[in-house]
């Protein structure tokens, strides 16, 4: 029993300084948002100043016309009820003139600052590493510029009107409330402490309540961008259904953490507004009396009715604003943790310059494992590939194939060992000299939303439109380019979905010729082409490989035939190595490979 409440208390400690280790994280990123706009942000609180002073103002000015105004009016005078008005009016002017600057200039300073985050943060999630990408959910990533951003607006936004501005409107009116009668303000400052109760009340358990509606919310995109994303597999395994319901229980969720919020207002709003009619009802008395009594003028007493209805607003906004800074502080903390994230590729601070290379690779004892708790996916490897090679990685599903061809594009970096181009450790080389020079094409095919051509020049931004006919010609995808409506102009549309697997994947062919890398990648990059296509982009394979270094992985042994070179991989490690001719004659696991190729093809010639 001591040793399970030990082991409580201490994961509960640990709980308490990692929260406070991410409020202060939070607080930090805030702080460098703001740092730069500091003289910005003290003019804004200038202006709010004197805009709540002219605001609070009104009231007294009130109280004087009333009081020094009609008496002399009944004596003929007109001067001070004319001043009283005139002083209303400018200070009504005054007010509202600076609260449009405090807008205008507040809400452009806030946009600035969010546009500074936002693209910190995009960039950011470039530069972190296939493994980041792999773990972290998608959806929780469009969270981060979506709706926690929204919420750091609010408080960007509204905040300093707020702090300020919610705050000195308070300090003003009880200054002026205690000047003008010393008994209204003892009475307002009693009933400020059931008030003041009731919003650290509130505001404790609000704070709760908005973490719940911000991390319900998260789920919810995250499920519908993930559900979004992979509506193929939704659509084939008939997951309608399911994801459906999952997505309903967490809108259920999300819908009871609101409604909680809607309840604790409930009670809040209407106690606190409960509070301001006592409030008024008791100066109105206590003044009221002391009227008759002499002891206080009319005007005084309207002032103070005036300054009564006035004094729990801030009150109001100020707990309505703690509700918006909870959902912020909630959001700031997911982005900086976002922002904390640091990529285990980076980099080299001295990076060595590799103009030309000839494309030797070499692997030097090189292993691999995805994370600490996991078996090697690649066991100690040493392979050295002569420029100019093509070399042909076949294997079982999870063989370690596709591991070999990321470490050589330097998705990861081995857990042991390096591996080199021309004899330079590729960790020693920036990230634009090595994909330069190494250049790996997926199954995936990607195209990004936007023309043809556009997506075929991605390979070299650079390039002519003379130069991305070519490549697509050479290719061989000219052909069904050139009957899409707009020709090279035709937008894919989002992912590219304008076109099939296959025709995607010529494309991303094209990209790679134009691109010209010295060492080229090939991961499973025919497996979408059907029998006829694939025999059709053979000859602008050839060409696409040319005299560079070619690394092809594949299932379909018509593009392995291809190679110099086969290594047959299992189990991480590399089991035969050779020309395909010598592995066919050594009667090995590719000779079967091979031999089950050729009854498939007699297979379909006798059908």
């Amino acid at each position: 029993m001591s040793g399970s409440g030990r082991a409580r208390g201490t994961g509960a400690a640990d709980y308490q300084r990692m929260t406070r280790a991410e409020r202060r994280a939070s607080l930090r990123l805030l702080g460098t948002l703001l740092q730069p706009y500091r003289w910005q942000l003290a003019g804004l609180s200038i202006v709010v100043v004197i805009a709540q002073l002219a605001s609070v103002a009104g009231p007294a000015i009130i109280a004087w016309g009333i009081d020094n105004g009609i008496p002399a009016l009944l004596e003929g005078n007109a001067t001070p009820a004319v001043a009283a008005s005139v002083a209303q009016i400018v200070a009504a002017l005054v007010a509202g003139g600076l609260m449009y600057v405090f807008i205008r200039w507040n809400m452009t300073l806030g946009q600035t600052m969010l546009y500074g985050l936002r693209r910190r943060l995009f960039l950011h999630s470039q530069r972190l590493d296939m493994k980041f990408h792999e773990s972290y959910a998608s959806g929780r990533t469009v969270a981060r510029q979506t709706s926690d951003m929204d919420a750091l607006a609010q408080l960007l936004n509204s905040g300093l009107d707020i702090m300020v501005g919610s705050v000195l409107q308070m300090v003003f009116t009880m200054v002026l409330i205690l000047t003008m009668d010393l008994p209204s303000g003892v009475v307002m400052a009693g009933l400020l402490v059931p008030a003041t109760m009731l919003t650290v009340w509130f505001q404790k358990r609000s704070s709760v309540i908005y973490r719940q509606i911000q991390t319900n919310s998260a789920r919810l995109i995250s499920h519908f961008v993930e559900t979004v994303s992979g509506i193929r597999a939704v659509k084939t395994y008939r997951r309608q259904q399911a994801n459906g319901e999952r997505y309903e229980q967490l809108a259920e969720d999300h819908r009871q953490s609101a409604l909680r919020s809607i309840q604790l207002f409930g009670i809040y709003q209407p106690t606190l507004r409960w509070l301001s009619s006592i409030t008024i009802a008791a100066v109105l008395m206590v003044g009221g009396f002391r009227v008759l009594g002499g002891e206080l003028q009319v005007g005084v007493l309207i002032a103070l009715v005036l300054y009564a209805r006035r004094f729990f607003q801030p009150i109001d906004e100020i707990a309505n604003f703690y509700n918006t800074f909870q959902s912020a502080v909630a959001a700031l903390e997911k982005i900086s943790g976002l922002l904390a994230e640091k990529p285990s590729v980076t980099n080299p601070q001295e990076p060595v310059a590799l103009e030309k290379a000839s494309g030797e690779i070499e692997f030097h004892d090189v292993s691999f494992r995805y994370h600490d708790d996991l078996p090697l996916a690649l066991q100690p490897t040493s392979l050295h590939v002569p420029a100019g090679q093509t070399v042909a990685i076949v294997g079982s599903t999870g063989a370690g194939k596709s591991t070999i061809a990321k470490l050589m594009a330097r998705f990861y970096d081995p857990s042991n060992g390096t591996i080199t181009l021309d004899g330079v450790n590729l960790k020693d080389l920036d990230m634009e000299t090595l994909t330069q020079h190494i250049v790996m094409v997926t199954q995936e095919s990607y195209l990004f939303s936007g023309s043809v051509a556009q997506n075929i020049a991605i390979g070299n931004p650079a390039a002519s439109r003379e130069e991305i006919r070519a490549a697509a010609a050479i290719i061989g995808a000219d052909t069904f380019i050139d009957k899409l409506p707009e020709g090279f102009d035709t937008d894919v549309r989002a992912k590219g979905g304008r076109m099939s697997a296959g025709q995607r994947q010529l494309v991303s062919f094209a990209r790679a010729f134009l691109a010209d890398p010295t060492v080229l990648i090939l991961d499973e990059a025919t497996s979408s082409l059907d029998a006829p296509t694939e025999a059709l982009v053979q000859e602008g394979l050839k060409e696409l490989l040319g005299e560079r270094t070619s690394f092809i992985i594949a299932h379909r042994l018509s593009t392995v035939m291809i190679a110099d070179r086969v290594l047959v991989v299992e189990g991480g490690q590399i089991v035969e190595d050779g020309t395909p001719e010598e592995l066919i004659e050594a009667g090995g696991q590719f000779a079967q490979l091979h031999q089950a190729w050729q009854d498939s093809l007699s297979d379909a010639e006798q059908q």
